[in-house]
């Protein structure tokens, strides 16, 4: 008998929040932004880009809430892993995937589990990952 209980996992509906409430708190700080969400596979359920916001936000957004997928932490906990030196350091390097290490990506979790991640990118990397927390405790 198994004791593994299922997690949902994250819907569109959660993604379609989570933009939202990354978007709300970008412009209450008047920042344009863009909101990538992924999914537990890596793939993208949601994606907005404020028209105003730099063309390169769609690209990083996106690239930051795959580096949180894939390593399972938030994008501003890994800047310093990366740096000559650090733990890190040859992994930008090591893949041919599209990791981007600025802070703004941040997993999402479901009882304990991963079930996506959340990427923001148009303002400075610290609103992007406060932008992205805001909207991950959005999801309750």
């Amino acid at each position: 008998m198994s004791t593994t209980t299922a997690v949902a996992p994250l819907t569109i509906q959660d993604a379609e929040l989570l933009v939202s409430a990354a978007n709300r708190a970008a412009e209450a700080s008047g920042v344009t932004v863009s909101v990538s969400v992924l999914d537990a596979g890596g793939n993208l359920l949601a994606f907005r880009r404020d028209d105003r916001a730099v063309l390169i936000s769609g690209e990083t957004s996106t690239r930051k809430a795959y580096t949180a997928l894939q390593l399972n932490s938030p994008t501003a906990d890994l800047v310093e892993a990366v740096q000559p030196g650090g733990l890190l350091h040859t992994l930008p390097t090591a893949l041919d995937r599209p990791l981007l290490f600025l802070a703004g990506g941040v997993p999402v979790h479901r009882d304990g589990r991963l079930i996506g991640s959340i990427g923001v990118g148009g303002g400075a990397p610290d609103q992007d990952h406060g932008f992205a927390v805001v909207a991950v405790e959005s999801l309750v």
